[in-house]
């Protein structure tokens, strides 16, 4: 299917797993966090300083792609890698969160979604066999089939409907990528996505549904969206407990660094979040004594780094009140400074908890 994937350690403390996956854009080792840039960009950032704050894989949207530049400039390019200059493993979502969460909605059924474009009001209709051709012309290495993401809160009814409907929509999606002479001998990989809202059951329902068409690996989609983090850790549970225990499992949109190694150790392998970088370009920096806002008046004259032993560019070379400065006068560096930051105190964090679980590993 394009990937493999190889549990090369666990722990023997909890379900935190170290392994090994292979693309057709190279080798990497999980867990793993894939920065977002949803429309061919990780915003400030280049590729080459990406991988020198510490990324392997990243992520970007087939939803945004889709609509600019479109999927013909992408194909004259070669495909988003060469497109953007990115060298490294892609991951692409579907675009069914953004169809629901950023367009106006002129009708959903069973067949797709007709929308309207935020960008120029045009009309689409997507079905599930659209967004898979829409990703194979992108290129990534990965491809997320399209789903139905229902809202926090959302009842129990409008929940179990979600779940018929991705569930639904998966087996069209796999159904169309295994036809013969389709673009899947790519290397693509397409994965699977858990729905079920916060309720444990119906988390367990959809994971064994999804399993049963057997992907290469799966979402754990509709967390992080709103709800209580215990509901989130009971929900992630059930699903996570019926997921394969070898093939990759990735929690989608989960970005805060607790939460994050909160998560490999209930056995997730693979996150995505705009957090990190978002919230660097309004000023507030990851330490491991809690988030810093640049902006606090203490920062004036500091001389220290945002945190004191980081590693990162930004705390070797410069301190709290320059990084302040460059806020208070508009220069873009700060937004490029911070977001090397706190990119890097994740991957940094991530490494850490590998070195752990390899410490106390059953392997």
């Amino acid at each position: 299917m394009g990937i493999s994937f190889k549990v090369t350690a666990t722990s023997s403390k909890t379900k935190a797993r170290i392994g090994r996956l292979t693309t057709p854009h190279g080798e990497i080792e999980t867990p793993v966090f894939m920065p977002v840039g949803s429309k061919a960009a990780v915003r400030t950032m280049t590729p080459d300083e990406l991988k020198q704050a510490g990324a392997t894989m990243i992520l970007s949207n087939a939803y945004h792609l889709y609509l600019r530049p479109g999927t013909d400039l992408l194909k004259k390019f070669g495909g988003l890698h060469e497109f953007m200059r990115w060298d490294g493993p892609i991951l692409t979502d579907s675009g069914g969160y953004q169809v629901f969460s950023l367009s106006h909605i002129l009708k959903i059924d069973d067949d797709g979604v007709k929308f309207r474009s935020p960008i120029d009001g045009s009309q689409h209709f997507l079905t599930p066999e659209d967004v898979v051709d829409i990703q194979a012309a992108i290129g990534s290495d990965i491809a997320m089939v399209l789903d139905e993401c229902p809202p926090y809160p959302a009842d129990r009814e409008h929940v179990q409907r979600a779940n018929a409907r991705t569930l639904d929509w998966a087996q069209r999606s796999t159904q169309y990528y295994r036809t013969p002479g389709h673009d899947s001998d790519t290397g693509q990989a397409l994965f699977g996505i858990v729905q079920g809202g916060v309720f444990p059951d119906l988390r367990r329902e959809s994971a064994l549904a999804i399993t049963d068409l057997d992907f290469p690996g799966y979402g754990i989609g509709g967390l992080s969206v709103g709800e209580p983090r215990e509901q989130m850790w009971e929900a992630l549970d059930a699903a996570v407990e019926h997921l394969p225990a070898d093939k990759p499992r990735y929690l989608m949109g989960l970005g805060d660094p607790e939460g994050i190694e909160k998560a490999i150790h209930a056995g997730v392998d693979m996150f995505d979040c705009v957090m990190p970088t978002r919230i660097a370009r309004n000023g507030t920096a990851f330490t491991k004594d809690g988030r810093l806002n640049i902006l606090n008046a203490k920062n004036t004259d500091d001389a220290g780094p945002l945190d004191e032993g980081c590693g990162c560019y930004t705390c070797r070379n410069f301190s709290r009140a320059y990084v302040k400065h460059l806020y208070k006068t508009g220069e873009t560096l700060a937004l490029r400074l911070m977001t090397c930051h706190n990119l890097y105190f994740v991957f940094t964090l991530i490494e850490r908890v590998k070195e752990d679980v390899k410490a106390c590993s059953k392997s």
